[in-house]
């Protein structure tokens, strides 16, 4: 869970920073009808999420399109105890 609310924590930064709604949950739709990322916002999203947790989910197979999306991303990628 401390995992979670590192990405969510690093979002949420990101939103303030780029003067977007952080108010977000796991049903959060990134792109058009939601937060409304558009390509350099995500691109930038990326560099956040790969400096803070070492990976990015934009560059591993599927886009995300929700943040519960990112947010099973790194529970996946997660080391099992």
């Amino acid at each position: 869970m401390a995992e979670n609310a590192r990405v969510e924590a690093a979002i949420r930064d990101f939103l303030r920073r780029s003067k977007k709604n952080d108010q977000i949950d796991r049903d959060t739709v990134l792109f058009a009808g939601g937060i409304g990322l558009d390509s350099l916002a995500t691109a930038e999203l990326s560099v956040v999420l790969e400096d803070e947790m070492g990976t990015d989910p934009f560059s591993e197979g599927q886009m995300p399109q929700t943040v519960g999306e990112i947010l099973d991303f790194y529970a996946a990628d997660a080391p099992t105890p």
